[in-house]
């Protein structure tokens, strides 16, 4: 059969499909259904250095091919992830990516060190740069200059990968994404949600508490398709696609755009074994085009 591994900054992952950070909380949900070692990788929901609460409800609200969410990275801070949550995961011997956030630098840099101490378990940290639901704070990716900054700041505090997770809700990525290469991330996963908004015509009030939110789902995928196509051509660290990908057709085309691995998550919202689904198609139609492993395919779109 095709070997599905892949080797991103040093390490070699099972395969190219992973779990999206913040829809698979922790992965203990999805574990019911299937092994979680299937995977290539699980990317927690964002930790930071406190806990948070996050947005009142209503915070999710679906959409036409997509939903709306403000969680407002609620978490039980880097404290009880460590002593609490990260046991669990080790038991399952799956691929951990834990993804961050922080207000300032700072706070980036000292999650960093504490996930460094437990560097045995974790495969890579993903800086979560920007969130659109959040208002203070995370708006580094947002700025060519600051994002640079934070990442180059971040790459002090540990030795472990780092992948710069990028937001739309800019002017120039690619630009954006040159300024993370050269701060020394070592991959890039992107894109994160866009900034949407749903109204109640019967009240006359937002559908969210928080107004705004990240939009996901198959309506953002063209757009983070031609964002991943774009950076591909301008950078040489690898990519990891997000946006939509609810079957393995989405997630080879995003492999033929640039993309080395992608991240599934809305999908799971559906159905729950939507990645093991396109872990499957992915493997049966790379074995059916005669290719020896997906790497193969990275970037060949013919444009």
């Amino acid at each position: 059969m095709t070997d599905l591994s892949i080797q991103i900054a040093g390490h070699k992952y099972a395969n190219p499909v992973w779990l999206a950070s913040g829809t698979c909380a922790y992965g203990r949900e999805l574990a019911d259904y299937f092994p979680l070692s299937s995977l290539g990788a699980i990317v927690t929901k964002t930790i930071t250095l406190e806990p948070r609460l996050g947005h009142p409800s209503p915070r999710v609200f679906e959409t036409p091919s997509g939903m709306l969410n403000a969680i407002g990275l609620q978490n039980d801070g880097i404290r009880d992830f460590i002593s609490n949550k990260i046991k669990f995961l080790g038991q399952h011997r799956a691929d951990l990516i834990v993804n961050i956030a922080g207000k300032s630098i700072s706070e980036y840099c000292q999650l960093c060190e504490q996930l460094t101490g437990i560097s045995d378990i974790i495969s890579a940290i993903e800086l979560n740069m920007s969130c659109p639901n959040v208002s203070n704070g995370l708006e580094f990716s947002k700025n060519a200059e600051l994002a640079e900054q934070l990442v180059k700041m971040a790459r002090k505090s540990t030795h472990l990968p780092l992948i710069a997770k990028l937001s739309p809700n800019v002017s120039n990525i690619v630009e954006i994404a040159q300024a993370v290469e050269q701060g020394g991330a070592d991959a890039i996963s992107m894109i994160n949600t866009l900034v949407g908004m749903a109204v109640d015509i019967e009240t006359f009030k937002p559908r969210l508490s928080n107004v705004t939110g990240g939009l996901s789902g198959p309506a953002i995928k063209p757009v983070a398709l031609a964002m991943v196509y774009r950076t591909y051509q301008q950078i040489k660290i690898p990519i990891i696609g997000i946006g939509g990908i609810m079957n393995y057709k989405d997630a080879i085309e995003f492999m033929l755009c640039g993309a080395q691995a992608v991240q599934v998550g809305t999908a799971n919202f559906v159905n729950p074994m939507a990645s093991i689904e396109i872990l499957n198609g992915m493997q049966n139609w790379l074995q059916e085009k005669g290719y020896d492993s997906p790497s193969e395919i990275v970037g060949k779109v013919e444009a």
